[in-house]
């Protein structure tokens, strides 16, 4: 049976400890085993995070990929369930983008586009900048009006 004073590490896992720099004879005298010059050889170097050697570092190369658009239109999308629910709490006959702005419905920027889901239970005059097909269908059904603006 195996005592624990008996208890020694497997042959070969066990590695002498490296004594850097303390005379030739150690054989890791001279250069401490640092290579001959550059900064990595000098005292008080540490790499800068995200350093690669002089090369445009990731960090700064991957921003200058992709492309804006500058011309494209984003629009807000309204539904009409929504301009229905605005529709009956204030009891409006007209929605503009004016009347959505007042309401918080929107930002003073936002172009509108009215979607079709939901249901109309009012006749209303709506004007947006951009309306689907089904949402302007759903509008006139129920003998509303759909008017595009032009800005």
């Amino acid at each position: 049976m195996i005592r624990l004073d008996q208890l020694k590490p497997a042959k070969g896992s066990v590695h002498k400890e490296k004594r850097i720099g303390r005379g030739e004879g150690s054989g890791h005298g001279g250069t401490s085993t640092r290579g001959n010059k550059g900064a990595k050889s000098r005292s008080g170097y540490s790499k800068k995070i995200g350093f690669e050697g002089g090369q445009m570092p990731l960090h700064r190369r991957i921003p200058k990929y992709g492309f804006t658009n500058p011309n494209k239109i984003v629009y807000k999308a309204i539904n009409l369930d929504t301009l229905d629910k605005v529709a009956a709490q204030y009891d409006l006959d007209i929605i503009t983008p004016e009347v959505l702005l007042q309401h918080g419905i929107i930002g003073k920027n936002d172009k509108v586009k009215i979607l079709g889901r939901g249901e109309l239970t009012k006749r209303l005059e709506v004007n947006a900048h951009a309306f689907s097909k089904k949402a302007m269908e759903m509008i006139e059904k129920v003998g509303g009006k759909a008017m595009i603006i032009k800005k």
